[in-house]
């Protein structure tokens, strides 16, 4: 049989993996790459518009970035982490822009001001006490607070509007917040990267097999799934951006890092405003506390969303429990995902969080009176017409080793990388692809540790992503730099 010899296999066409590919084209044009997609059609999975909240998470709003300890303090740590990664981000797609690799920016990214809901007196204050710990440092300088009714009613008409006067409520805003149609851009950089020569796509193509070669290469055998026709690929670097596929093909690898990895996949629903009416009178994303025992990523928001240039309004997401991996994935990929390496792993986080699962089957079991029920604590003139429920993107969170329990739960993201850094997976969920390019830096640096220190890719890098190698956290004058540059290219002032 043939062999297809390639620099760079990337297995899956999402955000991740197209990001990834992005780069390594900017810093070397003449790497040679391969793309290998299961579905018949690109960015299909949870990179889809549909499949994803589309919040560009800059730690802005989402208050389970910034959680509170058993003394009441509330930690601001990650909110700046992510609200930095976020940052690199929209650098990269402003230098994409700029080099018209990347159309108009509203074809795939929209001002969309983030806003942050609390009601009752307790979570008043803790809003409160959030907000001045973030104002106070120069990446959420721009955030306001108010709880005086009026102002609320500014930002947020359709919330306000018959509510309670005697609620204490409380919000955070941001103006520069954004609506993000990931399935959009990601299917945009493909097409930029289908007119270089040395990049392929092969779609409805699915990875059967990897194995290590004596040189350090991978002989990956792939099948097209119309022709049946089995062909074999030698890469000198293989990427695992499947989404919940990665962590199937990262067991098949097996190599040493791969042990212990588990995953508990998390399904999720949206409803849908059926009333053009009601969606023009929203123009935010609020969101507010996810309920105890609930994941972060069921943190409830109310999203004014632009899905292929269209308007639209999204409540949820509802989280619910399932076996699939993938949304066009197999009931019985949990059960195939349970190794003797990992068994210690999820028996160990499965004890662990039995609160968690059974919030998942109630949530799935839901009836939509309940589900509008829900929704009206943000839209107390909600009615169950104007609403109709939609599938969301499955969420594989990952579960790893853990010495004290035998195996703990994590929601975020992970990247698993062999030692001599010919193969890396991305495992998890969010904030995800908010955070692709500082992700896929990361995969850059651990796997062309050599290559990102030569003078050629550290200068073509900083082209592209002009804060790369700096802090934007410690950083004001930078951060003053890039964010002025950004929100002016991207149309987000």
């Amino acid at each position: 049989m043939t062999v297809k010899k390639v620099d760079v296999l990337l297995v899956g066409s999402g955000v991740m993996s197209t990001t990834l590919a992005t780069l390594l084209n900017e810093l070397d044009h003449s790497m040679s790459m391969m793309m290998v997609e299961r579905l018949p059609s690109i960015a299909s999975e949870s990179t889809d518009a549909w499949n994803n909240a589309g919040t560009g998470h800059a730690g802005y709003c989402e208050l389970n970035y910034t959680p509170v300890d058993h003394a009441g303090n509330v930690n601001i740590s990650r909110a700046l982490a992510i609200n930095a990664s976020f940052e690199v981000s929209l650098q990269l797609w402003s230098s994409l822009v700029e080099k018209k690799s990347l159309p108009a920016p509203t074809k795939f990214i929209n001002k969309t001001p983030h806003l942050s809901f609390v009601w009752g007196e307790d979570n008043v204050e803790f809003l409160r006490q959030r907000y001045h710990l973030l104002k106070a440092h120069p990446l959420f300088k721009d955030m306001e607070f108010s709880d005086d009714a009026t102002q609320l009613t500014q930002w947020m008409p359709l919330i306000m509007a018959q509510r309670d006067t005697n609620e204490k409520v409380a919000a955070t805003r941001v103006s520069y917040g954004t609506d993000i149609d990931f399935g959009s851009l990601t299917r945009e950089l493909i097409k930029h990267l289908t007119h270089s020569e040395n990049f392929t796509l092969n779609v409805s193509t699915e990875v059967t097999s990897l194995k290590q070669l004596d040189n350090g290469h991978w002989r990956v055998n792939i099948k097209d799934l119309n022709t049946k026709k089995h062909t074999k690929v030698e890469a000198k670097f293989v990427f695992l951006g499947a989404g919940g596929g990665a962590l199937k093909l990262l067991q098949k690898s097996g190599i040493p890092e791969s042990q212990g990895y588990g995953g508990f996949p998390v399904s999720g629903q949206w409803l849908v405003c059926n009333n053009p009416e009601v969606v023009k009178q929203h123009n935010s994303k609020v969101y507010g506390k996810a309920a105890i025992g609930a994941p972060p990523m069921s943190v409830p928001h109310l999203d004014t969303r632009i899905i292929n240039g269209k308007p639209a309004l999204l409540f949820g997401p509802y989280a619910g429990f399932t076996t699939k991996f993938l949304k066009k994935g197999s009931y019985l990929d949990l059960f195939k995902s349970v190794k003797p390496s990992n068994l210690k792993s999820l028996l160990g986080a499965g004890r662990h969080n039995m609160d968690l699962t059974r919030y998942l089957i109630g949530e799935a079991l839901q009836k939509h009176a309940t589900r509008v029920t829900t929704l009206r604590e943000f839209y107390p003139q909600a009615t169950d017409a104007d609403w109709h429920l939609e599938s969301a993107g499955k969420r594989v969170q990952i579960i790893k080793q853990c010495d004290e329990k035998g195996g703990k739960l994590e929601f975020g993201t992970e990247i698993v990388a062999a030692k001599d850094g010919s193969i890396a997976a991305l495992l998890g969920a969010s904030p995800g692809a908010s955070v692709s390019v500082q992700a896929m830096i990361n995969v850059i640096e651990r796997c062309f540790s050599d290559q990102i220190k030569t003078e050629q890719w550290h200068s073509r890098i900083k082209s592209l992503i002009p804060s790369y190698g700096e802090s934007l956290v410690d950083d004001s004058q930078l951060l003053d730099q890039v964010r002025s540059r950004t929100l002016q290219v991207l149309n987000l002032r």
